[in-house]
């Protein structure tokens, strides 16, 4: 069951001035965070970034790439102290909601094997695991796979 949202927080494109507040979010959370050239790349790319705010605060965050009739969700990222409130669940809303009137027919994205919560929150949303990407990521001490999941729009 997902929590219902008491107040609604804003959806809007991410600009590089938002970037400033969004670094120690990424770095507060991931181990091996996206750079600050990562999410400008992204912007320079017209990859489709938002943020999302409640009263002005910043509080998450994606990033989705969309062609061909398919979208990668590259990034996707709620604030440690909002997690667990619905509002990843109403992130991935703003951004299946995005791929869709970008006509993609499946969203794909990685997670790392030891972000449980991640998953759990992929699965609850109806993504499928689909395949494994061996030393994808960055890790402590080497490298860790990435679990690829696929959800059918």
């Amino acid at each position: 069951m997902s929590a219902v949202l008491k107040e609604k927080p804003e959806l809007a494109p991410m600009r590089e001035h938002d970037l400033a507040e969004l670094m120690p979010i990424e770095s507060a959370l991931y181990t091996h965070p996206w750079t600050r050239g990562n999410f400008a790349d992204s912007l320079r790319a017209g990859y489709e970034c938002r943020t999302y705010r409640l009263h002005g605060e910043l509080i998450g965050y994606f990033v989705l790439m969309a062609a061909a009739g398919e979208a990668h969700l590259l990034n996707l990222s709620v604030a440690e102290p909002h997690q667990r409130r619905g509002y990843g669940t109403a992130l991935l809303n703003e951004a299946a909601a995005l791929a869709r009137a970008l006509d993609a027919k499946n969203v794909f994205l990685e997670v790392r094997p030891s972000n449980r919560a991640a998953q759990e929150l992929y699965s609850r949303y109806g993504f499928r695991k689909i395949a494994v990407r061996r030393d994808y990521y960055p890790a402590r001490g080497g490298r860790e796979d990435a679990l690829v999941f696929s959800l059918a729009l």
